[in-house]
């Protein structure tokens, strides 16, 4: 699926999460406070727990963090999924971080606030196509992308994050096993350059990240040339080259409380900048520059799925327990495999 095509699935598909909840009275007109609540004796009641990605609304990642759930980056998120004893898990994100919840812990009921919410990267990688391009390199191991669906994961000898990405691609490198990477072909650039590994690169990238433009930076930096700048390698090259510290959201984070600059130039999704601010409550946390503004832009430093996640959505699921992730039990066996290594392969790190 092309750039615009993005576009057009996401303008088709958001009117569906919005246009809820109208004829529901016991919690539309509540206040923030009063949804929490709910939201609260919801999750009791269903022996449930809550994870939520750092690019979630802020209202999602603060009830998750009350109600003992997690915040977190998709590695973290469904490491902490598979060790929790509750029955329930709703996964506030999108929808391959379900579908990886699911794949991981079998035995409980996946839920999420809507099921629109999907990833360009999965969406520009169709297992089907992955197949085809994986058989003219047969030599080689596919490593994915955790932003892929499970049917990608079921193909794969690996499943990365990036908080692992550069030390996995070292391990196999050392090994002299030839890589397929597939989607990011940002990351992919990132990781030959920093690894020297033999890489076929799946040309598909994140709709947020690549809004990031380097002559922009440039100027922003000069007007706060006391800032860090940080960036996700999911941008492009050019983004990457002029950063001070270059990570996963989790090593971002880290990195914000760690370095001595009172600013920080953050490139990556804006709702990150919640935790950031917990973090280091009294850095100045600057958004860096995207291709433009408004609608000339396609995200503008916010993936326009996970927007898509709120406390109303969140409590229609609960309470109609909707929006169930299934994934085939042969495909679901098959992504185990690759998944879990990567979380037995962090283990080692």
């Amino acid at each position: 699926m092309n750039k615009l095509n993005i576009v057009k699935y996401y303008n088709d598909t958001f009117p569906k999460t919005i246009d809820i909840l109208n004829s529901s009275p016991v919690y539309d007109t509540k206040s923030k406070e009063d949804k929490i609540e709910l939201i609260k004796k919801l999750l009791k009641e269903k022996d449930a727990k809550l994870v939520a990605h750092y690019y979630t609304h802020e209202d999602v990642q603060e009830v998750a963090e009350i109600t003992g759930g997690n915040v977190s980056d998709s590695l973290e998120m469904a490491k902490f999924g598979a060790s929790q004893p509750s029955k329930m898990l709703v996964v506030a994100g999108v929808r391959f971080m379900g579908e990886t919840a699911k794949i991981l812990s079998p035995e409980k009921k996946i839920l999420m606030p809507t099921l629109d919410a999907e990833c360009s990267l999965d969406l520009n990688c169709p297992a089907a196509d992955l197949k085809e391009f994986s058989e003219q390199y047969p030599e080689r191991e596919i490593v994915v992308y955790a932003n892929t669906s499970a049917e990608v994961k079921a193909m794969a000898d690996w499943v990365v994050t990036s908080s692992i990405a550069v030390k996995l691609i070292e391990y196999l490198n050392k090994k002299n096993i030839k890589i397929i990477w597939a989607p990011d072909k940002h990351l992919g650039s990132y990781l030959n350059e920093k690894t020297n590994a033999d890489m076929k690169l799946w040309n598909a990238s994140c709709i947020v990240h690549e809004e990031f433009k380097a002559e922009a930076l440039l100027k922003l930096k000069e007007k706060n040339q006391d800032a860090a700048i940080l960036v996700h390698p999911e941008s492009s090259a050019e983004v990457v080259k002029l950063a001070d510290v270059v990570g996963s959201t989790s090593q971002l984070i880290k990195a914000c409380q760690d370095l001595p600059n009172q600013k920080m130039i953050v490139a990556t999704d804006n709702r990150i900048f919640y935790k950031m601010q917990k973090a280091a409550p009294n850095k100045i946390l600057i958004e860096a520059p995207t291709g433009g503004k408004g609608a000339t832009c396609i995200s503008c430093a916010h993936c326009p799925w996970m927007a898509m996640n709120n406390l109303d959505n969140l409590i229609d699921t609960l309470i109609n327990e909707k929006n169930e992730i299934h994934v085939d039990e042969e495909i679901r066996r098959k992504a185990f495999v690759s998944t879990n290594k990567m979380i037995d392969f962090a283990k080692t790190l």
